[in-house]
């Protein structure tokens, strides 16, 4: 598993790039005490650490005592930021605004009130160009506070035209606060469960969102309310498994970006989070023309300054780039040319380990193992597979459910009957205890049980008569969840036609590309891992 160390300052100075370790030193050195030079040794003691270990840096490094650790720690860390803080954008918007707020008091502390209000009111201009409200309320707040305790005649109506502001831009933050944890909350629901997993998640996830979602007049809402609007059906749509609303509101929070280029500055990673949902409609609805598109701008996108504009956004950059990188050879049937993405992608992972959410690494481990199944390599799907059930989080149970199913059938691949008896009951109790047993599975769990005892002859029409029963449920809401993680019917018709999965995927996919091919796409549609 990914080795995490939690202690914050070794998680900083590891994130750190040349330049930046260049400049704390010439930021530290400039009044070079002796507290600072020991710092600069505390500092080059942890970059040369590979794992944070305390016991190993006291060794090492005599000079530092034990009772002073902590201090010197402390101490550095905040250099460390105060060091950052200096060379970081100057156009980055939360930068500016403490800046110019901060000008405005030593304005006002001169005894310059006019100046002071000319300040604050060119700062609420750009706060609202760039909805930033909270620091127009800020703004607002301080003009307030002067115009309360001076009599600057600046404006007629001055007093009725602040308070004005003022309620518009409460009733901003209300909405836009209410629209954000409806979508925060909904998205949290949706790692801890995944889709949802039977008629009781349905209705309690219709309720919630039906009794958290504030009255709407659209033409009020600004960018963010927008944005987590939009978010929130988003996840409302993807946990039902709508998957027409999923696209639909994915579609609306990427174009919200594509029409206010500024904000796509502003909220990099918000955009990134857009176009990795907009794939992954794209993905579920098997639109391979439209995912290709987008799979093109995100490409761009990723070579472009913006995206290289800071380690967050390169981090989520290839998160969801990969994500979709892998996703393109399931829909095209390619596995072992996907394959090759595999060491970049670990490569990737260890570099990052101590910046990427537990989530994400599963997800990827998931995804990879698909790759070896689909082409055939069974026993390095199972190894990847084991990554995700040794691992103990209590997020993503139905990413775990469906890591156990395809073990199991990994295993039964390989004809290792010996353990069969063992798994089978072993991932039949953890799926039901995680509620995510559905008929989809029960019929899985049947068949695997009956194929033992099964002649070569009859085993042929057995597999033959699971699919059959299997493509009649791929309609049904609440089955969907199963042919969206695990492509079963693929399977079924491998072994029937005994051929790899990913022959299957392919011949599937190129008929579909022949011209006057019609693809119709259902709500609730075949899926692909």
């Amino acid at each position: 598993m990914p080795n995490r160390s939690t202690d914050m300052l070794f998680q900083l100075i590891k994130s750190l790039e040349k330049g930046e370790k260049r400049n704390f030193k010439l930021y530290v050195k400039r009044n070079a005490s002796g507290e600072e030079l020991k710092i600069v040794q505390l500092f080059d003691a942890l970059d040369k650490m590979k794992d944070y270990d305390e016991v190993q840096l006291l060794q090492k490094n005599p000079s530092i005592k034990k009772q002073q650790l902590s201090n010197m720690k402390a101490h550095l860390y905040k250099e460390l930021l105060s060091s950052l803080r200096l060379i970081q954008q100057s156009d980055n918007i939360d930068r500016y605004a403490h800046e110019q707020l901060d000008f405005a008091r030593i304005l006002y502390n001169k005894g310059l009130y006019l100046q002071s209000l000319k300040l604050l009111d060119k700062l609420k201009e750009v706060t609202n160009s760039q909805h930033q409200y909270i620091y127009a309320l800020l703004t607002l707040q301080f003009e307030k506070k002067i115009e309360s305790m001076h009599i600057t005649r600046s404006m007629e109506n001055r007093a009725e035209t602040l308070s004005g502001e003022s309620e518009k831009i409460y009733h901003q933050l209300d909405l836009s606060n209410k629209l954000s944890n409806l979508a925060l909350e909904l998205y949290s629901w949706y790692i801890q469960n995944g889709h949802a997993r039977d008629k009781r998640d349905v209705h309690a996830v219709k309720v919630f969102f039906e009794s958290n979602l504030p009255p709407i007049h659209y033409g009020e809402l600004g960018f963010y309310e927008k944005l987590y609007l939009y978010q929130s059906y988003c996840w409302y749509g993807f946990i039902l498994q709508d998957l027409l609303m999923y696209y639909r509101y994915t579609q609306k929070w990427v174009s919200l970006f594509q029409d206010n280029e500024l904000m796509k500055r502003i909220e990099t990673g918000q955009y990134i989070r857009g176009m990795h949902n907009l794939l992954g409609a794209q993905f579920n609805l098997n639109n391979f023309d439209k995912f290709n598109e987008y799979l093109q701008q995100f490409e761009a996108f990723a070579q472009s300054d913006l995206g290289n504009s800071n380690d967050n956004i390169r981090i989520q950059t290839f998160v969801y780039l990969n994500t979709a990188r892998i996703n393109k050879h399931f829909l095209e049937g390619t596995f072992t040319e996907g394959l090759q993405l595999v060491p970049e992608i670990e490569k990737h992972l260890d570099e990052y380990k101590l910046h990427l959410d537990r989530h994400r690494v599963l997800v990827f481990y998931y995804k990879i193992a698909c790759l070896y199944f689909g082409s055939g390599d069974n026993e390095k799907a199972i190894d990847y597979l084991n990554k995700i059930i040794n691992w103990k989080v209590d997020l993503r149970t139905d990413l775990q459910c469906y890591a156990r199913l395809l073990h199991l059938i990994a295993h039964y691949e390989l004809g290792n009957d010996n353990l069969m008896e063992y798994l089978i009951k072993s991932v039949y109790r953890f799926m039901a205890k995680m509620k995510n047993l559905s008929i989809v599975e029960e019929e899985i769990f049947k068949f695997i049980r009956k194929s033992f005892n099964l002649s070569p002859k009859k085993l042929l029409p057995a597999f033959k008569s699971l699919k059959e029963k299997l493509e009649q449920l791929q309609g049904e809401p609440l089955e969907t969840r199963s042919f969206m993680y695990l492509d079963i019917i693929g399977w079924l018709e491998s072994k029937i036609e005994g051929v790899p999965v990913q022959e299957v995927r392919r011949r599937k996919f190129l008929e579909r590309r022949k011209p006057g091919t019609v693809v119709k796409h259902k709500v609730h549609t075949e899926k692909k891992y």
